[in-house]
């Protein structure tokens, strides 16, 4: 079977889902909130994060294992998701805590991320988006 998956990348995959608390705190926060906006559409083409898979430096072997990498990255993420759907932090919860990520975020794991293209992949470094030099092929 040629179009079969071949290849595995040594990586895991975690996706964060948007609990009812963000909801919440976007259609009081935001100075031009989306008043119809649900919890469904607010979880509509959300963000997947590639971390360290079994064969890497930082073994994550499982969801256990991942869930305590992402809670001890906590902070990163969670400034991540407020900053996708509100850029001014001055709006951000100010005494943001692991319990309130907790709250506020889900983590979804899956242990094997498969690559189904030719392609080689291209990392492109955000901190620089507009500079397209910074691009890297794998």
């Amino acid at each position: 079977m040629t179009a079969s998956p071949r290849y595995t990348l040594n990586r895991s995959v975690i996706i964060l889902h948007y609990k009812q608390p963000v909801l919440d705190w976007l259609l009081s926060a935001d100075p031009e909130p989306l008043d119809r906006l649900t919890l469904e559409e607010l979880g509509q083409d959300g963000d997947a994060f590639l971390i360290p898979g079994d064969l890497s430096r930082y073994p994550v072997n499982n969801e256990q294992d991942a869930i305590k990498w992402v809670e001890k990255r906590w902070r990163l993420f969670f400034e991540h998701c407020l900053n996708n759907r509100l850029t001014d932090e001055s709006l951000w919860p100010k005494k943001r805590s692991l319990k309130m990520f907790r709250n506020w975020l889900s983590i979804e794991y899956r242990s094997m991320v498969w690559d189904l293209a030719n392609e080689p992949l291209v990392v492109e470094d955000w901190e620089n988006e507009n500079d397209h030099d910074d691009e890297i092929m794998h």
